[in-house]
């Protein structure tokens, strides 16, 4: 995802505050539960599930915070009540933008996001304004640093890849979703740590931004991330990797 791979491979570098932690944390455990409860508490049996734990393993959840967040999905403990909401939206420049929420409270959730969308340069859509510009894929970010472009070409084109691009520091890799696991698998096998592999919807056109209209669009980004309630925030921006460094920094 131009721009996007990039984003997470700047935030991967940045220092993870305690607050940030248990914000990710936070988002984690959600996905793992309503993971649950969608396709059940058996990681072998249900992918999102597996694909939620891995992540949470990732970032070093304790095992017991895992078996609870499975347990409530699937009744065996009492907890909150979750639902998944997707909002669709435009930022600066006509970027498009989906919001992947999961939250107890939608009412409080939209007022909410659109507080947010309008005080960054954004606003909410209708539903099918912007999907239609999303395909749902596997994006896996690798620093250069971890491989050169052949080795990586040749290991994920083997597990099921199909595209590999260059994103600046990092290389992208895409999957479809039934070939995702595999292509996570095997850059592991082979010592190669991504800094960020997600199943998500990835773009099929870009908007480039600069200036003005890119620092607005990454602090509409980093607003709604830090959201309790949202899980991914998806969007076609297409900004210089500079110019985000110079904005997170």
């Amino acid at each position: 995802m131009s721009g996007h791979s990039k984003w997470a491979t700047i935030k991967h570098k940045k220092a993870a505050t305690d607050a940030k932690r248990g914000r990710v944390f936070t988002k984690l455990i959600r996905e793992i539960t309503i993971a649950a409860r969608v396709g059940g508490g058996d990681a072998i049996a249900n992918p999102r599930l597996r694909t939620a734990v891995a992540a949470a393993k990732n970032e070093n959840m304790p095992n017991e915070n895992i078996e609870r967040a499975i347990q409530r999905g699937t009744g065996q403990l009492e907890g909150e009540q979750y639902e998944e909401v997707m909002f669709e939206g435009y930022g600066p420049g006509g970027v498009g933008m989906l919001v992947h929420v999961v939250t107890s409270n939608r009412n409080r959730v939209v007022s909410e996001i659109r507080h947010v969308m309008g005080k960054n340069g954004g606003n909410l859509a209708e539903a099918g304004a912007v999907g239609w510009m999303f395909h749902r894929k596997g994006d896996i970010a690798v620093p250069k640093e971890q491989a050169n472009e052949d080795k990586l070409l040749s290991i994920v084109l083997d597990a099921g890849a199909e595209d590999l691009r260059d994103d600046g520091s990092a290389w992208e890799v895409i999957t479809p979703p039934e070939a995702f696991e595999a292509v996570r698998d095997a850059l592991t096998k082979a010592g190669i740590k991504p800094s960020s592999a997600t199943l998500g919807m990835v773009p099929q056109n870009y908007v480039k931004l600069t200036g003005a209209q890119a620092q607005q669009m990454i602090r509409l980004v980093e607003a709604l991330e830090e959201h309790d309630d949202v899980q991914q925030v998806f969007a076609n921006f297409d900004i210089d990797e500079k110019e985000i460094q110079a904005e997170v920094a």
